[in-house]
């Protein structure tokens, strides 16, 4: 990726939170918890993924005590993410895989998020860590979090494998589109497992029973429908 490309993801996830950290202190505030995302590094050589890990440097250097809150890939109703797998299991006769489909994700509903956010912030679960990884109950690969899906709607799914390469040069062009349906960022984070650590605190840590991924597709795929 050119740095061009990463500028953006700079401005927002390393510039964009430092300000708002030190703003935060500067305003006496008392807790503050940051939005990563799991596999944030620093040193990555992709730009999006190196600028959260940055952000996250930022944000300490700038606050000290900030909690950081690192979810796995996110899903719920209208998201970017299951919204979209739906709509593609159900019209793509042939699905492409990124890769050959063996990328684990532990996908996590929002609502579980913006619930632990809640709880750390208010200190109720019962838990003081200064990181979170946030994942759902069950980890697939690429291959099976489709297969899933595709169950759950009551339908089959036809994969074929496609290389990241490949991937990259359509993201690359896709981002001339309006909208961007796929990006370089996306392509990215999708060639790294997405899963929380077992090392750190999650959802069970702070009392909450992570929401299967399955019970949401019968509501998302009703409104794609509709």
């Amino acid at each position: 990726m050119s740095s061009a490309a990463g500028r953006p993801s700079t401005r927002c996830n390393v510039e964009g939170a430092a300000r708002l950290a030190r703003g935060a202190r500067e305003a006496g505030v008392e807790r503050l918890v940051h939005v990563s995302g799991i596999g944030a590094d620093p040193a990555s050589a992709a730009p999006y993924i190196r600028a959260r890990g940055r952000g996250e440097l930022a944000v300490a250097q700038a606050f000290g005590a900030a909690t950081l809150v690192r979810p796995a890939v996110m899903f719920g109703p209208d998201d970017a993410f299951l919204t979209r797998l739906v709509k593609l299991v159900r019209t793509l006769p042939v699905y492409p895989m990124f890769g050959r489909g063996r990328t684990r994700l532990q996908p996590v509903h929002v609502d579980d998020v913006a619930e632990a956010i809640t709880r750390i912030l208010d200190g109720s679960g019962g838990a003081d860590r200064p990181c979170y990884e946030l994942g759902g109950p069950r980890t697939y690969t690429y291959q099976e979090l489709l297969q899933s899906i595709a169950q759950a709607m009551g339908t089959r799914v036809r994969t074929v494998p496609m290389p990241f390469a490949a991937w990259q040069a359509l993201a690359l062009v896709a981002e001339f589109l309006p909208g961007a349906p796929l990006t370089r960022n996306q392509v990215a984070l999708m060639q790294h497992d997405n899963i929380a650590s077992d090392d750190l605190p999650g959802l069970l840590e702070l009392s909450i029973t992570p929401t299967a991924l399955e019970t949401v597709v019968p509501e998302i795929a009703g409104r794609e429908r509709g």
